[in-house]
């Protein structure tokens, strides 16, 4: 085992696939071009069975993408890569893999599924509108949760997507590509994935990458706070250390406390202007969302930068910072809704034990907002 920059490396088996070239497999695939990429990929489908026990009814065209190998006369097994979420879409990923990811290429096929209930392979999800309070909004009010099962029960058995069937559609996929065995590349609950995966198709894997691991038992998302605050914790003594940062922001830690104190007291109601000029509006900032932003945006590097301005503008009432990072009608909802709570309700809720949650969270600054 190899661990290295949060990842872990598991070398399975190192014959298999090493000289496969997925006889026939690719043939399958046709060229395609998708937005944003300057190369022809290979894309295709597999229809499966939504219900893989009875072989029987509504079916799923899953969506596959492939980026090929650069040497394609030694290359090894292909890499399929399993995105996180629950939710997000493994197909996303193809523009990491034609540009910054093209080192995994040099000698690898890499394989994209979207996993049932993602992407283009049946996605759970329904249009919302995407007004300025949608933004601030809980994450999932239970009218909108209801509407959401509603329709999408109309198309889909919310039962049947889960991880472990949703890792024998992967294996189909590799099946119907013809190889042996591959090696898999997950991320945060594409770790889950990848780990399930193993469990039920140990003969299949030749490696396996973990970035950012989520175990079966990790009850998602009771950890969310726990991890949050010591994330927010070393963001802030960066900013402590920063020469610039702390120039300008000499008293984050006391920011931080104020602006989440004032919040607890009372939400924030704050008069929001868009940026197309468009009718103000007055909306309002509750707790629970400002502190669950915040933790999402040390998620990615350049957000995370902007954390201790938005916090030291928060703490002096000043919350236009944080609608303008928080209020973004371009960027597209990556996660299904409908995917992300039909495995989050199956495979973690149930064994949360509240008093647990509670006295986990006790003092946290982000409380339990996730759980609840």
């Amino acid at each position: 085992m190899l661990v290295a920059f949060g990842a872990v490396l598991f070398s399975v088996d190192m014959g298999g696939c090493a000289k496969h070239r997925l006889p026939g497999g690719l043939s399958k695939l046709k060229p395609c071009r998708l937005p944003g990429i300057g190369e022809a990929l290979l894309c295709g489908k597999l229809t499966v069975f939504e219900n893989r026990e009875t072989r029987t009814g509504r079916t799923i065209d899953l969506n596959i993408v492939v980026l090929p190998a650069f040497d394609q006369k030694t290359k090894a097994e292909p890499v399929f890569d399993l995105a996180g979420g629950p939710g997000a879409s493994s197909t996303a990923a193809a523009d990491f893999y034609a540009g910054p990811g093209k080192d995994y290429r040099r000698r690898h096929d890499v394989v994209l599924v979207d996993q049932r209930g993602t992407g283009q392979s049946n996605r759970l999800a329904i249009p919302q509108e995407k007004t300025a309070l949608h933004y601030l909004r809980e994450m999932y009010p239970v009218g909108y949760v209801k509407q959401m099962r509603h329709a999408l029960e109309q198309r889909a058995d919310l039962t049947k997507y889960t991880t472990s069937i949703a890792m024998d559609d992967l294996d189909d996929v590799r099946a119907w590509l013809g190889c042996d065995r591959i090696s898999l590349f997950g991320t945060s609950y594409g770790t889950r994935a990848a780990l399930v995966y193993m469990r039920q198709h140990p003969e299949h894997v030749r490696s396996v990458i973990l970035l950012g691991v989520a175990p079966t038992d990790l009850k998602m998302p009771l950890h969310h706070a726990e991890a949050g605050a010591r994330a927010m914790d070393l963001l802030l003594g960066e900013c402590e250390q920063g020469a610039r940062c702390n120039a300008a922001f000499p008293q984050i830690r006391d920011d931080w406390n104020s602006a989440l104190a004032q919040l607890e007291k009372q939400p924030a109601r704050v008069e929001y202007s868009p940026p197309d000029k468009a009718t103000p509006t007055t909306v309002e900032i509750q707790r629970g969302v400002f502190g669950e932003k915040i933790r999402s945006w040390m998620y990615g590097r350049d957000k995370a930068a902007r954390i201790p301005s938005i916090v030291h503008h928060a703490a002096a009432g000043d919350f236009g910072p944080f609608l303008q990072q928080a209020i973004a009608p371009s960027i597209p909802d990556f996660i299904a809704d409908g995917m992300y709570l039909s495995v989050t309700c199956a495979e973690d809720v149930p064994f949360i034990n509240p008093e647990e949650a509670a006295k986990l969270t006790a003092g946290n600054p982000f409380g339990n907002y996730r759980v609840f």
